[in-house]
């Protein structure tokens, strides 16, 4: 029985398994892009992801246990400097399988394993933000507020209050004017009553005069 394997041997011995990994995972971080069969792309996979992960914390001790797999000195520099940095604030998922199809021969399904790129990291982000916005149920949406019908009658109103503003202060001339005519009419009729009442006070000592006149006459 094959309980438990835990991994695919690849039909390999230990030593060579271990030289193929060895081998594949220095020339991933390399050139950030290989080509190869689906099964060893996702063997090798679970290890570099294993050492991108050490290369976010760039210190002695994780440079020495990524140099037990990747021998050359310049592969484990640039990944300590460039690939882990690039994926500092990304909790795992750092290479992308593409799939090309079957190979003519023996029909082995042949992939691209790859680095993902910056792009594809912020996409990755937003995406990642959407969802939590979508699963949060405290965070409710604010709809728009309906206008109620007074707010709605009242900017009716406004146009057509400022449209009569000109008549209104049409009218209020023309009625001031016509006050101020009137005015002037009774001024003029107070000023004729007074004469006349004048030539009345005049009439009657004339009157009078007439009188005594008569009086002594006939003394």
């Amino acid at each position: 029985m094959h309980n438990r394997i835990g991994f695919n041997r690849l039909g390999r011995k230990p030593s060579h398994r271990k030289a193929l990994y060895r081998n594949m995972i220095t020339s991933l971080i390399k050139y950030e892009r290989i080509e190869t069969t689906q099964a060893k792309a996702k063997e090798i996979r679970r290890t570099a992801e294993k050492l991108v992960t050490r290369a976010k914390v760039d210190s002695v001790h994780n440079r020495r246990i990524v140099a037990k797999t990747v021998y050359e000195k310049g592969v484990v520099n640039k990944l300590f400097t460039e690939v882990g940095p690039r994926f500092a604030d990304r909790p795992g998922g750092y290479t992308r399988i593409l799939k090309l199809g079957k190979r003519s021969g023996d029909a082995a399904e042949m992939v691209i394993l790859e680095f993902l790129k910056e792009e594809d990291k912020s996409a990755a982000k937003k995406k990642t933000s959407s969802k939590k916005k979508a699963a949060d149920p405290k965070k409710k949406t604010s709809a728009p507020k309906k206008k109620t019908v007074e707010e709605v009658e009242v900017k009716a109103q406004e146009p057509a209050e400022s449209a009569d503003t000109p008549a209104a202060a049409e009218t209020d001339a023309v009625e001031t004017s016509a006050a101020a005519d009137d005015t002037v009419v009774d001024t003029a009729a107070a000023g004729d009553a007074a004469s006349d009442s004048a030539d009345t006070v005049e009439n009657a000592s004339q009157d009078s005069s007439d009188a005594d006149s008569k009086a002594k006459d006939a003394e």
